[in-house]
């Protein structure tokens, strides 16, 4: 297929704040509520007709710049800039492209103005994660295809010759990489690996606990949920996490399939999670749980990952990156590291997913080691960009997806109900309706991608019923 070009004509935000219903606890930060983002796009195509396209993102505070000094609104607030600067480079040139190609031709001077204004390179990344999903969201309705038929035949245009990005995989044939994922995401079903936070109750439910007839405990989201695949946060102190480990093997007994653990950079350097990791190779009670350990995620500060050799650890348990995954050569550089996996995570840019699993495979075939691709959450709503993400890594052929938006948030009691109502009709297999909101359906810990094979980057007709006058406009 050949890739359409298009005009960016329009770009709009708005806001929608979302209030959690548990305290989610991750490294030394506690969120309560934050807003989520909304996109909305109108391009030109080269024929002259006009197509819309939308996205959605939660605004956490404290994941993309973690400097103590800033309040968890200032870290918003830079969120917000993030978006106003990709909107406003987007639309600075007129000049048609594909949805690739307007990507490409702006990110590395986001990149600098971002540097200039003191946002730091994880944080200017938003706006474009965001502001390209609408788009493609766009192309994708304009070309009246589904997300997995439209980035099989590589309708976005994605190539690296030329373009001064992602240059090791210059010799890598990307088109015949699209083409070999499925065009389809009929009867795709995929795990929902299950985020225990550092704050969550494990046994006995707290006497602040909301009484909403959701789980408030992990027992009470096993039973619920049926959950086999597991997230486990850790705190940086290796004799805290280790005990909080046991605690959790004791309750997850059998339930455990595969886990993670997230340091959410906690860990001072590579020897203090060696001890860590040596600690918990010795506890007696956590045989079960380091039999079905999969990797730890991002264990060190971002401004030491990339620089600090893991390999030694490495080679005894893969280590993956994720907030340290800031630009487009991070992977390769975290890789030289000792690092063999990297996550991915709608926030950062669904582009940059595609490459760092092109790089997976092509290193991995070049080694004979095995390099990843892991689908980690940020909190992800259910509506349009829970959707947009598990679209995502369905398609990139994922196993399990890590999913906590619905356990810490009231599913989408914050849209009004006729929204509500419109995405359960159109996606009712990925939904349910259930303690008086419609939610994200789990059943025996796998949610079904089915629905997500309709138009658009996976929105469908309901994106039409999303309430944007019932937001805050954020232009």
């Amino acid at each position: 297929m050949q890739a359409i070009r298009f005009v960016i004509e329009d770009v709009r935000f708005a806001e929608r704040d979302v209030t959690l219903r548990l305290p989610f606890r991750f490294g030394s930060t506690t969120v309560q509520a934050c807003p989520q983002a909304y996109a909305r796009v109108r391009i030109r195509l080269e024929n002259g007709a006009t197509a819309h396209g939308c996205a959605a993102e939660m605004m956490i505070p404290k994941w993309f710049d973690k400097d103590p000094r800033l309040t968890q609104d200032q870290n918003i607030e830079q969120l917000r800039e993030a978006l106003a600067m990709a909107r406003d480079a987007y639309l600075s040139d007129p000049a048609p492209d594909t949805a690739w190609g307007h990507f490409a031709r702006h990110y590395s001077g986001i990149l600098a103005t971002a540097q200039s204004r003191g946002l730091p390179p994880l944080a200017a990344a938003y706006g474009p994660a965001v502001l390209d999903r609408a788009l493609f969201d766009a192309v994708c309705h304009g070309l009246r295809l589904g997300f997995a038929q439209a980035m099989s035949a590589n309708a976005a245009g994605m190539r690296t010759e030329g373009t001064g990005l992602a240059d090791d995989l210059r010799e890598f044939d990307l088109a015949a990489f699209l083409a070999a994922h499925p065009s389809s995401l009929s009867g795709r079903r995929i795990a929902a690996r299950h985020t225990v936070g550092l704050a969550d109750a494990l046994v006995e439910r707290p006497a602040a606990a909301p009484q909403d007839g959701l789980p408030c405990t992990l027992t009470q989201t096993l039973a619920r949920y049926g959950h086999r695949y597991f997230k486990l946060k850790l705190a940086g102190d290796a004799a805290a996490d280790v005990a909080r480990l046991a605690d959790i093997a004791g309750v997850l007994g059998d339930a455990m399939h595969l886990v993670t653990l997230d340091g959410n950079e906690q860990y001072r350097d590579a020897d203090h999670l060696t001890e860590f990791f040596e600690a918990f190779e010795r506890h007696a009670g956590l045989a079960s749980l380091r039999s079905r350990l999969a990797f730890i995620e991002q264990p060190m500060a971002r401004a030491r990952t990339l620089d600090s050799d893991v390999g030694a650890l490495g080679r005894r348990i893969p280590l993956l990156i994720d907030e340290s995954d800031a630009t487009l050569d991070a992977f390769p550089r975290a890789r030289a590291m000792g690092y063999t996996g990297v996550s991915s995570k709608s926030c950062k840019g669904f582009y940059k997913s595609v490459l760092n699993a092109a790089r997976c495979a092509l290193w991995s075939r070049e080694t004979g080691r095995a390099y990843f691709l892991s689908g980690e959450d940020l909190t992800m709503q259910a509506g349009l960009g829970i959707q947009q993400d598990l679209a995502l890594v369905g398609w990139l052929g994922l196993r399990h997806v890590e999913r906590n938006g619905h356990h810490y948030v009231n599913g989408m009691a914050a849209s009004p109900e006729p929204e509500q109502a419109a995405f359960l009709q159109g996606f009712p297999q990925l939904y349910e309706r259930s303690d008086g909101a419609v939610r994200l359906s789990i059943s025996d810990g796998e949610i079904d991608l089915s629905d997500l094979d309709c138009p658009g980057f996976a929105t469908g007709a309901a994106a039409g019923h999303v309430s944007w006058d019932a937001m805050r406009p954020a232009d």
